[in-house]
């Protein structure tokens, strides 16, 4: 197997695994433990964006073939979910973590609803699904697995990609609609730490 390969089937791995975590952020039971998921969380986050950069400095100092000479429009078009990450998700994991770092000292507490709100938003968690299911195809195509090049199979992988983006962002939005409303409903009563936390989040 191909280094370049190997590495675009670890950077798939890790996106799917960011994505599964990030859909269990909201249902931390506690600061602490949302606190620990979102610094995992962050650490796939950037194993990830890491990969997908020296992939595409491979692809540009390589004098041989490599993965990106397989799947060019797929892995380019990987990059636009790895932008929204970088751009979007990444700055909300790290004021999620500040917000349940102000917490953590109490670990049988349960998580405050603006900090569960906050796991639950779609920026979250939908730009690093997308990123994984993008690269799905990106190794399929890499692979020769599926010949993504055929236009019948290309148009049929991009509808179903576009229907699942779609579902997996209006079942975040109704998530997080939900949460935020219960959040709040408790902001009057809930003490200055959790006011601090909805600060840090909503910065």
């Amino acid at each position: 197997m191909d280094i370049d390969l190997a590495v675009l089937i670890a950077v798939a791995l890790v996106w799917l695994t960011a994505g599964i975590v990030a859909d269990g952020l909201p249902q931390s039971d506690s600061p602490r433990a949302l606190r620990r998921r979102t610094t995992w969380l962050l650490a796939l986050t950037m194993t990830g964006l890491g990969a997908m950069a020296a992939l595409g400095l491979a692809a540009l100092v390589a004098s041989g073939p490599t993965v990106a000479d397989r799947a060019p429009l797929v892995l380019a078009l990987s990059a636009v979910p790895a932008i929204a990450v970088a751009k979007l998700s990444v700055r909300r994991l790290r004021r999620l973590r500040a917000g349940a770092g102000a917490f953590a000292a109490a670990p049988d507490a349960p998580v405050p609803p603006v900090l569960r709100a906050g796991a639950a938003h779609p920026m979250v968690a939908l730009p690093l699904q997308v990123a994984g299911l993008v690269m799905l195809p990106a190794v399929a195509a890499a692979t020769s697995i599926v010949p993504l090049a055929a236009p019948a199979l290309a148009g049929l992988a991009l509808t179903v990609g576009l229907a699942a983006v779609s579902i997996i962002g209006v079942r975040h939005a109704l998530r997080h609609s939900r949460l935020a409303e219960g959040s709040t409903a408790v902001r009057p009563a809930v003490p200055s730490s959790s006011a601090r936390a909805t600060r840090v989040l909503h910065v």
